[in-house]
């Protein structure tokens, strides 16, 4: 079911990126952040209120809180950056460099979660760094 979800996401974040291209032109890239933050923040406190999970706000312990905040705050700079640079570059281009975020997220999750890097998930992180490298460089 995961991969599901995932599959939505990267549909997503596809739209996303064609729809802050259209929506960005004259508009500074902080600004249409800001406005972008405000929809995301209006639509996932409907879902907690809807499902009726805002109950459980108060079973958070120290560490769910600290690294939410830190994720909230890495959220917010991604997204300051991919708008600045989507008002600045291509889509093709801007998506593409976006993506190297999956090798990344794998780098880390070895290092600071003890994940084990398979041949598979290397062979498959490599291809996705020659991807982005032809990609940047052909377009």
């Amino acid at each position: 079911m995961w991969w599901m979800y995932a599959l939505l996401s990267a549909i997503f974040a596809a739209l996303t990126a064609i729809f802050a291209k259209v929506g960005i032109k004259g508009v500074d890239s902080d600004l249409a952040t800001a406005i972008r933050t405000v929809v995301i923040l209006v639509l996932a406190w409907s879902i907690v209120l809807v499902k009726g999970s805002l109950g459980t706000v108060t079973t958070l312990s120290r560490t769910n809180w600290t690294f939410l905040l830190l994720s909230g705050v890495a959220t917010g700079l991604s997204w300051i950056f991919y708008f600045k640079a989507l008002q600045l570059g291509k889509v093709s281009q801007v998506a593409t460099v976006d993506k190297a975020s999956v090798d990344i997220a794998i780098l880390l999750s070895v290092l600071f979660l003890g994940e084990t890097l398979t041949l598979k998930t290397a062979i498959g992180a490599g291809l996705i760094i020659a991807g982005t490298l032809v990609l940047v460089a052909c377009v």
